[in-house]
């Protein structure tokens, strides 16, 4: 018989103190005889990272089982215990997101895109025609597609009517489309046809950003991995690929912090290898300009609200630590708002009920 495990302490966001017990797989606050204090400190509902690939160890590469179970390995002793994944490089098996040991997960699927753009060997293409039947085949399946709205520099963005018409058919299966987007044209084009999640968005007009935020489109910007390849672009020989990243990374970090600002709901998301870093991207966001508060919001309980369910049922009010809330936490020995690199150094890590890690 599994031991019912006790967290208290001051729950995020709202810092009220909390003594919650497992339910299974549900916090409870109704007292268990005989349960075992796990820890406690400050309390996170579980960390998320809503952008990252795992499974494959490079661009166009097989999905790996054992590849895959290392990965969320990484991010769940991040304190990750639930991600989205935008994209796999094939369809996952059956115990992805459901395994008692690892992340709970929603997932797109293999990616989307126009013939010609996008890695080879990855995603499925598609005639304009025939996307909105294969997003929605997708999305119908997992909850999710994901489209590939521009790739590179001179190549053609889908059309932002192709766009509107893959969003109508996916939202007509109770789905929602997250498009990759790092040009102007192409977040322009998905911003118009009401896109669910704008990724990366590097290059975006920041004139967009308030109906963004009407249409409730969110951004998941990937900071930390785009600021990350700046030294090395740099060194690149001059041309219009260099100009276009250099201007276009340089100016995001502006763009996040104009996002949330005018109201878009930002989202953490790490990409592509190495896993586990979600605490980097939450750093960035607030080197950006979010306030602490906000940035472990994007990792946390405001991504947990935003993806609305995870694999058994609703996540709570807010995404945060309340009973009926899935039995997820992170623990830390302080408030990780006042000092982000606590994020590095939980005390404990909880997912499903269990203790799957504790500090020594």
């Amino acid at each position: 018989m599994m031991t019912v495990l006790r967290i208290r302490g001051f729950a995020l966001p709202g810092g009220d103190p909390v003594d919650l017990f497992a339910d299974g797989d549900r916090w409870t606050g109704d007292p268990v005889p005989g349960a075992e204090l796990a820890a406690e400190g400050w309390l996170v509902p579980g960390l998320v990272d809503a952008h990252t690939h795992p499974g494959a160890e490079e661009p166009g590469k097989p999905l790996d089982e054992a590849v895959l179970r290392d990965d969320l390995r990484a991010h769940l002793a991040a304190g990750v215990t639930m991600i989205r994944s935008p994209g796999l490089a094939g369809d996952p098996p059956e115990w992805f997101g459901q395994a008692g040991d690892l992340p709970r997960a929603v997932h797109a699927g293999p990616w989307i895109a126009q013939h010609g753009q996008f890695f080879d060997g990855w995603g499925r293409r598609a005639d304009h025609a025939e996307l909105p039947a294969v997003a929605a085949a997708q999305a119908a399946r997992t909850g999710w597609a994901k489209i590939i709205a521009d790739w590179g520099p001179d190549d053609e963005p889908m059309p932002a009517d192709v766009l509107a018409a893959v969003v109508a058919a996916v939202h007509a299966v109770g789905g929602r489309v997250a498009v990759h987007s790092q040009h102007a044209a192409g977040g322009a084009a998905a911003v118009a046809a009401g896109v669910d999640s704008l990724e990366h968005g590097m290059c975006l007009d920041p004139e967009l950003l308030p109906r963004m935020a009407e249409r409730g489109t969110a951004l998941t910007p990937t900071l930390s991995v785009l600021l990350s390849h700046l030294d090395d672009v740099r060194g690149r020989p001059d041309g219009p690929r260099k100009d276009w990243y250099l201007g276009g990374a340089t100016a995001h970090p502006a763009l996040v912090a104009a996002a949330a600002e005018a109201g878009v709901t930002i989202l953490a998301g790490t990409d592509s290898r190495p896993h586990g870093r979600v605490a980097d991207e939450i750093r960035a966001l607030a080197a950006a300009g979010l306030t602490p508060h906000q940035a472990l919001a994007a990792g946390s309980w405001a991504a947990r609200a935003y993806l609305g369910r995870d694999p058994v049922g609703p996540v709570g009010p807010g995404g945060g630590l309340t009973p009926g809330a899935p039995a997820d936490a992170v623990v830390y020995d302080a408030d990780p708002r006042t000092d982000l690199t606590l994020l590095d150094t939980p005390r404990a890590v909880i997912l499903r009920g269990r203790l799957v890690r504790a500090q020594r």
